[in-house]
């Protein structure tokens, strides 16, 4: 069985030890990084060398280096730029969405309440990590969970 990771890139330390504990239940083979901002997120990536993540998840709002910001370095970075990248926030703006897209993220995750859909949703994610993520978000996105999801059609394909 191949090891997976995730980084995880929150300032809001409720939602991270949500997060960290819902893909504890999912899998607890999973290595799960997580940083408090972008630079820390950036940092954490250089530390790696040859184990790079799967998937980084990205919160919108962060001090220091926002989601945007570190998303565009990610993006332009030819170390980085292959990895999948998941904007989480708490908004469910429309113009987010865009933003996230146009800058090369797979979709916009609006942070669930409910544990039990976030255990669904991250437990869906990262059994298809290395195949067809695209295709397991738009399953999602079909099955009933589109009100956390927003995702581009042509991102999905």
């Amino acid at each position: 069985m191949e090891k997976k990771t995730i980084l995880l890139a929150d300032d809001d330390m409720d939602d991270t030890e949500m997060f960290c504990e819902a893909l504890a239940d999912v899998d607890e083979s999973i290595i799960c990084y997580t940083a408090i901002n972008g630079n820390e997120a950036i940092k954490k990536l250089n530390e790696l060398k040859e184990d790079l993540p799967d998937i980084i998840f990205l919160d919108l709002n962060m001090p220091i280096m926002n989601g945007w910001d570190c998303l565009k370095y990610l993006k332009q970075h030819e170390r980085y730029k292959d990895i999948p990248v998941i904007m989480i926030s708490t908004s469910s703006h429309k113009n987010d969405l865009d933003t996230a897209t146009s800058l090369g993220a797979i979709c916009y995750f609006v942070k669930p309440n409910n544990f039990n859909d976030l255990k669904h949703v991250l437990r869906s994610i990262t059994s298809n990590i290395q195949k067809g993520l695209k295709e397991v978000i738009a399953s999602l996105h079909a099955e009933g969970f589109r009100h956390l999801f927003s995702c581009e059609e042509s991102n999905l394909k």
